[in-house]
């Protein structure tokens, strides 16, 4: 990313929804956020294999794992305004696990893009699948969108629920089950 060319677009768009970009508030803005994008937008400019790290260990248990509420926050690709929630995975190895922070880099990773909530999802359980080859994976996200609240309907307390489930999650309705099960908050709460 080029944050010089960043700064001056946001200077113009500074202009153009009539502030003035010299004001004393304003001056070191377009440098924020570029910065700001820079950091939000890192998932582009940071390939798997380096998210992964070397981190898959070989593993004999089948049972499955599953690391629950991961705090994500996203950008809708539709407003450029914030989405955030929690993340919840479950899988079950076939002779490989991952480094349990591994999976919410996993997250992140594909959170620091422009994105919508289903694809998220998808590409965070079809990460997982692919890089450790598991029997199954399951990913449900919840996630609150500033578009949703702030803009448009202001919808408040709009709560959006995304799932995706493969191989045995989605094959073996008692797999499935037993995820589900396992992450819901109201048996723990």
């Amino acid at each position: 990313m080029n944050r010089t060319r960043v700064e001056t677009l946001i200077r113009k768009l500074l202009t153009e929804i009539g502030e003035n970009p010299n004001r004393e508030g304003l001056r070191r803005t377009p440098a924020r956020v570029a910065e700001s994008f820079e950091f939000l937008t890192r998932g582009y400019r940071t390939p798997m294999k380096k998210t992964i790290n070397k981190a898959i260990f070989v593993a004999e248990e089948n049972n499955m794992i599953i690391a629950r509420d991961i705090e994500l926050y996203s950008l809708c690709e539709h407003h450029l305004l914030p989405f955030f929630g929690r993340c919840h995975v479950g899988y079950i190895p076939q002779g490989k696990v991952l480094g349990v922070s591994k999976l919410a880099r996993i997250v992140d990773n594909f959170a620091r893009r422009l994105q919508i909530q289903e694809r998220l999802t998808a590409q965070v359980a079809r990460a997982i699948m692919d890089t450790i080859n598991a029997e199954g994976v399951g990913v449900v996200m919840e996630c609150r969108h500033l578009c949703m609240m702030m803009r448009g309907v202001e919808k408040q307390q709009s709560l959006m629920t995304t799932s995706s489930v493969l191989g045995s999650f989605h094959s073996d309705p008692a797999t499935r089950v037993e995820f589900l099960n396992l992450i819901d908050r109201t048996r723990t709460e």
